[in-house]
Formats: C-alpha cells, structure tokens, sequence
C-alpha cells in the first residue's frame, strides 16, 4: 500500500524584514526546522503567497511582518483565499489586529479591560486625564504611525482622520507581558521588566488571575485553530490592560525560552495544524 502523502504547507513570512528588537529570519527558520518532520513545506515572502498558493494543503502565515509594507498583495492574498476555499492559516476571520485595531473600540465599549480607546473627537471627554495621548492608525503595527501628543491636539488630528486613528491614554505602566497560545491552549508568558525595552524579554510565571485575563480575549476572538498572543500592560493600580490581540502574525521570542518549551511549542503547533487540516 503506498504510503499516504504529507501535508504540503505554504510558510509565508519576511525573512529580511528588519524588525525592531527580533529576528524573524532566525525564528522561522528554526521553527520551520522542526515542522518539516511533519510536513513538506515551502517558504515564500508575502508578495507572492497568491501566486503560489495553489499547490499546497494550506498557508501559514508567520512573520510576514506588518500588511501596511505590501497592503495590496495582502488584500489580493486574502481575497483568492477566500474565492478558492483555501486554508490558511491563522484563519482569515480572526477578530483582533488580523482586522485592524477596531476591536480595541469594541471591546472598550463592552468594558473589558483594555487602554481606553476612541476613534471620534467627541469621545474624547469619556477617556482618563493623561499627561499624553497616544494616537496610532486603526491599520497600524509595528510602531508605525504611533506618536504621543497633547490632549488640546487630539480633536483637530481626529476630525480630518474620517475614523482611520485611535486615540488612547498613554499609561504609566509597570512592564508589559505577553501571553502564547496555541488553539485556546496556553503555552508560555514573557515580559519586558524595562518599559523602555519592549523586546528585551525574560520569562513570566502568570498567576492565576493572569491566565484567566489573556484566556478572556482568546475566547473573546473564537479563532478555534491558530497562534495567538495576547499583550498587555501591568497598570499602576497592579491590575492589567490589554495592548493588543495579535492574530495576524505574531512574533514568537521563541528565543527567549527554554528548550523544553519551544519545543512543547513546536509539538503544540505541529497538533494544531494536523487537526486544522482534518477539519
């Protein structure tokens, strides 16, 4: 009996996209190291996923880096995914940053516990006195676009945005930390002890009330399959506020942990595409 074929995965990612702090060459080349013990994989950069796409089981898009950089191949990518009922992923119907950073305003007016966020001048008033204010593109990523301004500039920078900036209080956090998760699995946590180093990361022991704060926003987005990492702020009154819900494509610091969890990571992942291809 002839032996079944492996899965045929697309990885698409920028291996020379100069990230700030990280290293998504080294990343994905280690981790698609690992996945091809599973599976027959092919690299390629985001600009071209559309045009390749056709021969493989599925796509996989890793550190593509952000869609402003190629915004129409993004667009195009997404819409012959979606016409030939192709695989990807993480799944193109994810509900955080995969959608813009409009969630930010929907999940502030639900009360949960995100920076407060608003997109038109008269809510201004509704959000907490600030020495500054962050302003940043709704299609943002990476830092681009982000800049910190006074409250007496906000109305005039938001009336001629037609709704394409967010506006929220720049807070005086502790530290950031983020949370991994693979599915709706957890599967480590790591922060930056110095606000000022984002990416200099160490590993984070969440407490209880930690996880069940990052496992609030995974369940809040149903994604079902895929890589997700919920980032968040520890705010002065100790309690923490979500940053953002990277679903899109988010970095890993996978080399900021041990050996054994990135390689319960790869093991998570590799189960994780198996299931989403059977599904």
């Amino acid at each position: 009996m002839p032996a079944r074929p492996r899965p045929r995965l697309l990885y698409v990612t920028d291996l020379a996209y100069p990230a700030r702090g990280r290293r998504y060459g080294d990343e994905d080349v280690a981790l698609t190291a690992r996945l091809r013990e599973d599976f027959d994989l092919a690299l390629c950069h985001p600009r071209d996923a559309a045009a390749l796409m056709d021969a493989f089981d599925a796509v996989v898009v890793r550190n593509s880096g952000p869609v402003l950089a190629h915004r129409e191949a993004y667009a195009a990518f997404r819409e012959r995914a979606l016409a030939l009922g192709t695989r990807v992923y993480n799944p193109l119907h994810g509900r955080g940053d995969m959608a813009g950073k409009g969630y930010l305003l929907e999940l502030t007016a639900a009360g949960l516990p995100v920076i407060p966020t608003v997109d038109r001048a008269g809510d201004l008033e509704g959000l907490p006195e600030a020495a500054e204010y962050a302003v940043k593109p709704r299609d943002g990523a990476d830092s681009e676009g982000l800049r910190f301004v006074p409250y007496g500039e906000l109305a005039g920078l938001l009336d001629g945005a037609a709704g394409e900036l967010l506006v929220q209080p720049r807070i005086d956090f502790r530290y950031e930390v983020s949370f991994y998760f693979v599915d709706d699995l957890f599967q480590y946590a790591l922060y930056a002890p110095d606000p000022g180093r984002r990416w200099v990361l160490e590993p984070y022991e969440p407490s209880p009330d930690d996880l069940a704060f990052a496992r609030r926003f995974v369940d809040w987005n149903a994604l079902g399959h895929g890589i997700q990492r919920v980032d968040a702020c520890r705010a002065p009154d100790g309690g923490l506020l979500l940053v953002e819900l990277e679903d899109l494509n988010p970095y890993l610091s996978l080399d900021r942990v041990s050996e054994e969890v990135r390689e319960a990571f790869a093991g998570a992942l590799t189960g994780s595409l198996h299931r989403f291809l059977a599904g």
